[in-house]
């Protein structure tokens, strides 16, 4: 099986750069997978659809599959990544 590997990543947020997009609903489009990735800290990442909130680290990484409505909460100091997909990475 071929590597599979992110087609497009987010710059490096923390805290005061985290947009105010991602800290509101949204969702990933049809066919498109996130991995929140997080570098340093702590991120509370809240599932809308089943509702579930979910605590991310840099050893536990958060799956958003195709169009599931989340949004996330720093919780602290902390910095992070989404990488993007289209199909689910390993490991999600």
């Amino acid at each position: 099986m071929a590597d599979i590997r992110p087609y497009r990543s987010t710059p490096v947020f923390d805290q005061d750069t985290l947009p105010a997009a991602l800290r509101a609903r949204h969702d990933t489009k049809d066919g498109v997978w996130g991995l929140i990735r997080v570098i340093e800290g702590k991120l509370q990442l809240t599932y809308l659809d089943p509702p579930s909130d979910v605590v991310l680290t840099p050893d536990k990484p958060g799956l958003i599959l195709p169009q599931q409505p989340h949004f996330v909460t720093p919780l602290g100091p902390m910095k992070m990544q989404v990488d993007f997909y289209d199909r689910q990475p390993p490991g999600g």
